[in-house]
């Protein structure tokens, strides 16, 4: 049970950690990020680069939907220009969980110190960077903890009962990622953890991969939040990135074995292998929409065509 509270501690931890950080982000940005995307979301291709780049700088791409949804709620985006946004959130989101590979929890004390120093002492951009590697410094040290943690938490009777379920029936996983994803709001928090667990040695790649498919369709639940009430264009972009998800993970789902032994090709890291394994997946599923932004604009409004 000991086990369980302090893994329970860690997500919150983590959590919190990719909060700070966002918001630090963001608050570095000068809040200029949705006239940047007014600006440069005319064609399909600008505006996924766009997209893709502004996701990685602001470590969210929960947030880079609000905003997008927001603008096309104010008019001030077409639901056609919106698309190539969507694409490239999805491609912006797996740097994070690339940066997430390599072990900077040596620096989780320093980059605290540092963080609190610049908050208390500093104004406007230093203040920023100070929320910023705060939040890296609570985001490394989970990291370590669940790595630390994975272990112990996984001989309870619980968690060996659910692994089994999940690694003998890959679709739980898949099931159990959209659920706790959609949960916290994260799939960056959901994919963390399975990578804590995959350092572990407690579940094969096969299983981090569901788990990952599911987390990026669970993740949607953002958008179609901030969708509510903000009228019919702002309910489709919402409903794209939903289908761009979940679409993606239901072509990708019998090819499954195809990508972990191909992310086993390109890295001997577990860590690493999930990592790679998010990216292609996002890239490749965006990638293969972008020539055809238009008519998949025309397939979501004809499946939920406006009132």
């Amino acid at each position: 049970m000991l086990y369980l509270l302090s893994f329970l501690l860690l997500t919150v931890t983590f959590l919190f950690g990719i909060h700070r950080l966002r918001a630090g982000l963001f608050a570095l940005s000068g809040g200029h990020a949705g006239n940047a995307l007014k600006k440069l979301a005319g064609r399909p291709l600008s505006a996924m680069l766009f997209g893709m780049v502004l996701t990685a700088l602001l470590q969210s791409s929960s947030a880079v939907m609000v905003i997008t949804v927001g603008l096309v709620s104010a008019g001030m985006l077409t639901f056609s220009q919106s698309i190539g946004i969507i694409l490239g959130t999805n491609i912006g989101t797996t740097f994070t969980l690339e940066l997430l590979t390599f072990d900077f929890s040596s620096l989780s004390l320093p980059f605290l110190g540092a963080g609190a120093v610049f908050y208390f002492f500093g104004k406007g951009r230093v203040k920023s960077a100070g929320i910023i590697l705060f939040g890296l410094s609570l985001v490394f040290g989970a990291m370590r903890g669940f790595e630390e943690l994975a272990v112990p938490v996984s001989k309870t009777a619980f968690v060996q009962h659910l692994f089994t379920v999940l690694n003998t029936h890959l679709l739980s996983a898949f099931l159990l990622g959209i659920l706790l994803s959609a949960a916290i709001q994260s799939s960056t928090v959901t994919i963390g953890m399975a990578m804590g667990f995959l350092a572990a040695g407690v579940f094969p790649l096969e299983t981090g991969i569901s788990i990952m498919l599911g987390a990026n369709i669970g993740t949607c639940i953002t958008g179609l939040l901030a969708s509510i009430g903000a009228g019919e264009e702002a309910r489709l972009t919402a409903f794209t990135h939903v289908w761009l998800n979940a679409g993606g993970a239901l072509v990708f789902l019998p090819f499954l074995h195809v990508l972990a032994d191909t992310c086993r090709m390109l890295s001997a890291n577990p860590e690493q292998q999930l990592a790679h394994a998010s990216l292609l997946f996002n890239l490749l599923s965006s990638l293969a929409v972008l020539p055809f932004s238009e008519r998949f604009g025309r397939f979501i409004i004809a499946l939920h065509g406006k009132k």
